[in-house]
């Protein structure tokens, strides 16, 4: 595998968005943006992003951040640190946020010569994946423990591609009155698969770090790695 710090135009040219970028070895499967998490595009994304690859696929980890704080990297299990994560999401322009999406999306299809793509996301990254599957033409999204999902679902008519919810019922971010309207609202969607894992809390899938539960990782991403296999390639 090969790893590179790349830049990557944005459509209209006012910008370069930095990405951790992994090349498998060989002609890749497909592409796999790996979304952080509001603590930037740390070692438990960049583990996450070298997974994808070893598996075969082109894998991208931009960074959501590179206009307020470019390069951020935060400690979830510092309270400090997470109250400086939580604010940044705050003032996160998600809309912009989805055209960089989208710059990534072009750069791997047109530069790269990569033409299938998915998107897995998680925590802030979780709720960009469901606005990608609602705004762009990516080919498979994938959500763990997105949060806001439920005042989005107005877009859901839009969701053309395949897309998969990981939802933790214990999520202190997603209370129950959330996963109850995700539920009611795409339970029915031809498109949209919901998983849920009783039980467990927000982060249940992070690579490092304390909030990590390793039976429920290990079954939503041995479900994830199933549906890009089916989607991606």
């Amino acid at each position: 595998m090969a790893t590179t710090n790349t830049e990557i135009p944005t459509l209209d040219g006012d910008g370069m968005i930095p990405a951790y970028v992994v090349k498998p070895e060989g002609t890749p499967r497909g592409a796999i943006i790996v979304q952080q998490e509001v603590f930037g595009v740390d070692p438990g994304i960049r583990k996450k992003a070298d997974g994808w690859a070893a598996k075969g696929y082109l894998a991208v980890a931009p960074d959501a951040f590179w206009r307020q704080k470019p390069g951020v990297e935060l400690d979830a299990d510092k309270p400090e640190e997470f109250q400086q994560a939580i604010d940044l999401m705050m003032k996160h322009d998600f809309d912009l946020g989805i055209h960089d999406i989208e710059a990534v999306i072009h750069w791997i299809r047109r530069e790269q010569g990569v033409p299938k793509v998915g998107l897995v996301g998680y925590c802030m990254g979780g709720k960009v994946a469901y606005m990608v599957a609602a705004r762009t033409d990516i080919d498979a999204t994938v959500g763990y423990y997105g949060v806001g999902i439920d005042q989005m679902l107005n877009e859901k008519h839009a969701i053309a591609r395949p897309l998969m919810l990981h939802v933790p019922t214990a999520d202190g971010f997603v209370p129950p009155e959330a996963q109850k309207a995700m539920h009611e609202g795409l339970d029915d969607h031809p498109r949209v698969t919901l998983h849920d894992y009783e039980g467990l809390d927000h982060g249940f899938a992070a690579e490092i770090g304390s909030r990590r539960d390793e039976a429920g990782a290990a079954l939503a991403d041995s479900r994830t790695e199933a549906f890009f296999a089916e989607h991606v390639g």
